[in-house]
C-alpha cells in the first residue's frame, strides 16, 4: 500500500485477534446496513481486503432476471472501500491497542463514490475487494471490485473517505 512503511513489526497476535473480532462485530452486526446486506468479512489481509456475500431474493433488481440491484452493487463498493480504509488504518496505527485504533473509525465518511456497472449481476456468491490508493491525515483514496463466485468483474468503483 502506497505510504505504508512496513518498518514496525506485525501487531502481536492477539491484540491482532482482539482487533478483528472486534471488526467483526462493529462490520457484520452493528452496521445494521451491512448486516441487512449480509456482508461477510472474507480476508483483512492487505494491500486487498475482501469482503463476501450471498445473492438473495431481497437483493434482486430486476425481477426478470434475477440480477443484483444496482444500488446494492453501489453500497456494497462503498462498504467495501471504508473497510479498507480501516484495514489500513489499524495498519498504520499497529503500536495502539485495539480499542484506540476503533475510535479513529467514528468520524469515517464517504465523500465522493463512482460506480462503473461493467456486467450484469449474476450469481450466487459475490465478493469484493479494496485497495487503498491513498491514506493520508484527513483524507483515504480506494478503488474497488465486485466479482461473482465465477470470478466475473460485475463491477468496479472508485471513492474517497474523509478519515478524521
Amino acid at each position: 500500500m502506497p505510504g505504508s512503511s512496513h518498518h514496525h513489526p506485525p501487531r502481536p497476535a492477539d491484540e491482532q485477534r482482539r482487533f478483528e473480532e472486534a471488526m467483526h462485530e462493529l462490520w457484520e452486526d452493528r452496521v445494521t446496513f451491512n448486516k441487512t446486506l449480509g456482508l461477510k468479512i472474507e480476508s483483512f489481509a492487505l494491500p486487498e481486503p475482501r469482503v463476501r456475500f450471498d445473492m438473495r431474493p431481497e437483493l434482486v433488481g430486476h425481477y426478470l432476471y434475477g440480477r443484483l440491484h444496482g444500488g446494492v452493487t453501489s453500497s456494497v463498493l462503498d462498504a467495501t472501500g471504508g473497510f479498507a480504509l480501516m484495514c489500513a488504518i489499524a495498519d498504520k496505527h499497529r503500536d495502539e491497542p485495539p480499542e484506540q485504533v476503533m475510535l479513529r473509525f467514528t468520524r469515517m465518511g464517504t465523500i465522493d463514490l463512482r460506480i462503473d456497472f461493467l456486467r450484469q449481476g449474476i450469481g450466487e456468491r459475490f465478493y469484493a475487494a479494496a485497495r487503498v490508493t491513498r491514506l493520508g491525515g484527513r483524507i483515504g483514496s480506494v478503488q474497488m471490485t465486485l466479482t461473482n463466485e465465477t470470478g466475473l468483474l460485475i463491477a468496479t468503483g472508485a471513492a474517497s473517505y474523509v478519515i478524521s
